[in-house]
């Protein structure tokens, strides 16, 4: 195991790379630091976020800020957010976000596009 350089990192994320996702717009910070088993992403939700899952990963959704019928729909269940609400999804779990939001995603293991799956 290669020996870390430093004890910490630093993410710029306004100098990140936008991204087209399902979900709308995302931010994706610690991709390339392997000493990080996870990866955190900042994403801008827009109001047509498409069912997606993931076989391997497990997201944390943390809600930066919303509009007031903001909602998260789960296995085609719909959960009413608020600001400062996390919500963890497992692998296998069909979700998306309805209505606009920005959130804080932690995707463990590090988010792979490879592991993005529709029906």
């Amino acid at each position: 195991m290669a020996e870390l350089t430093k004890s910490y990192e630093v993410v710029d994320y306004p100098s990140l790379p936008t991204i087209l996702c399902p979900c709308g717009v995302a931010r994706r910070g610690l991709m390339d630091v392997e000493s990080v088993p996870y990866s955190l992403h900042v994403t801008e939700i827009t109001k047509n976020a498409k069912v997606h899952y993931h076989k391997a990963i497990t997201e944390t959704y943390f809600v930066l800020e919303c509009e007031d019928d903001a909602q998260m729909e789960l296995d085609g269940e719909r959960i009413p957010l608020r600001p400062h609400m996390a919500v963890v999804i497992h692998p296998k779990t069909r979700h998306r976000a309805v209505g606009g939001m920005k959130v804080l995603i932690v995707a463990s293991p590090k988010f792979d596009p490879a592991d993005e799956w529709f029906d």
